[in-house]
């Protein structure tokens, strides 16, 4: 599906879908916790019914109570030798581990672009938990055999939060108590994220801190279900948060600023280019500025590029966006992509020192550019377009189905032309 979007001012209040990553978790959790656990305000997008397939092929019983509710009666009793993850790094690297539970072999597959994003981080420490892993060359399809143990184990942070998010729920299963030793942790509101979620659902999980470094998980404990409704989704309000400060004035729903949330951060870096920003309750509204160029680093919420992209084109200047290393591995080359696509409405982005992006503010020209099927990359370019007096044309714009599949009827219904 293609998407035109041309010149248009934003002005309206939407409400943006429930946090995909607090979701996943939840619906993994359920799984584990014996018993009927309700999940609530949920958006059912790719990366969601993803998560939700795997716990069915897993032994839980899911029912549909409406159009934003499931009841999850739990219970890990595989009913296949087969997951299937979609296009979701999140789900693979968090249900592998809890995969590794069970003594029967079980194949983790996914398809796209998610064949060709690294898992090697998760092979040799699961195999010094005992399971038995047969992999394709550090890529899907993997497959494993429990049961998981306990033990000492060191992990390298320095890729992704992802799979150390795996760990952390299924090991409090195990029998034997684990020490995790995490190196060079990045993402780290993410692993916040998942020992919140854990305690929801009646299980702690010990850490010093503010320190990312070593964790302790009691084994032998056991989830209990629980009745939780799902928190709005920052990553996928941040880009409708950047269509107030570019384009006119935004008012977004149903977002908590105390969330664990890692694209909270989005605040920070709405306020360093001038943007105007008013918080009432769980509402932000964000208003139209002369924007300044800012500086930020956004190692820790890399989700946030593409937005932060956004913002940086309609600056008087030139912005530096630090931590381009965590982008190459998701659903495209972000750092590349984002240069290529905005190339060609005439931004200038500059990737060429090491870690960082640099992009100068201008002119929105007419263009049609390519989604390269990320999600985040269409939003970014969405938002850009109503800056463009003429029209921008978004090749496979469907790819917001992902994460925020009512995205472009929700810019549209805050568009004016």
């Amino acid at each position: 599906m293609d998407k035109t979007v041309s010149l248009g001012s934003a002005n309206g209040t939407i409400t943006p879908p429930s946090s995909k990553s607090y979701a996943q978790r939840a619906i993994a959790l359920a799984l584990l916790a014996e018993g009927r656990t309700t999940l609530r305000n949920i958006e059912f997008c790719k990366d969601t019914r993803s998560a939700i397939s795997c716990i069915e092929a897993l032994g839980a019983k899911v029912t549909y109570l409406d159009d934003s509710t499931i009841a999850v009666d739990g219970g890990l009793k595989p009913v296949t030798d087969t997951l299937m993850v979609g296009e979701s790094g999140l789900a693979t690297r968090l249900f592998t581990p809890i995969a590794s539970l069970n003594s029967t072999p079980i194949c983790i597959k996914g398809e796209g672009t998610l064949l060709h994003r690294p898992m090697m981080m998760m092979i040799e420490p699961l195999r010094k938990l005992g399971v038995e892993v047969r992999d394709g060359g550090g890529y899907l399809p993997i497959e494993v055999k429990g049961p998981i143990h306990g033990g000492c184990i060191e992990v390298d942070g320095g890729f992704s939060s992802q799979f150390i998010t795996g760990l952390l729920l299924a090991l409090p299963l195990a029998k034997e108590d684990t020490t995790l030793y995490v190196r060079s942790a990045v993402s780290t509101p993410y692993i916040d994220m998942t020992i919140d979620t854990a305690r929801r659902f009646g299980v702690e999980i010990m850490h010093h801190t503010g320190d990312y470094s070593e964790f302790f998980i009691e084994g032998g404990q056991t989830y209990s279900p629980t009745d939780l409704a799902i928190e709005g989704d920052w990553s996928g309000a941040s880009t409708m948060l950047v269509a107030g400060a570019i384009a006119g004035r935004v008012t977004i729903k149903n977002l908590s600023t105390l969330s664990k949330q890692a694209d909270t951060a989005i605040c920070r870096a709405l306020e360093r280019a001038g943007a105007g920003i008013i918080i009432e309750g769980d509402s932000i509204t964000v208003s139209k500025r002369r924007l300044r160029p800012f500086t930020f680093d956004a190692t820790n919420s890399p989700d946030l590029f593409p937005a932060l992209a956004a913002l940086a084109a309609a600056a008087h200047g030139e912005s530096t966006i630090i931590g381009t290393q965590r982008l190459l591995h998701k659903e495209s080359d972000r750092a590349e992509t984002i240069r290529q696509e905005y190339e060609k409405l005439g931004i200038e982005v500059d990737i060429s020192d090491e870690n960082v992006m640099k992009i100068r503010g201008g002119e929105i020209q007419p263009a049609t550019v390519f989604s390269h099927n990320d999600h985040r990359i269409a939003m970014s370019l969405a938002v850009s377009a109503l800056r463009c007096k003429g029209n921008v044309t978004i090749e496979n714009a469907e790819c917001v189905e992902k994460s925020y599949p009512a995205f472009f009827e929700d810019l549209e219904s805050i568009t004016v032309r």
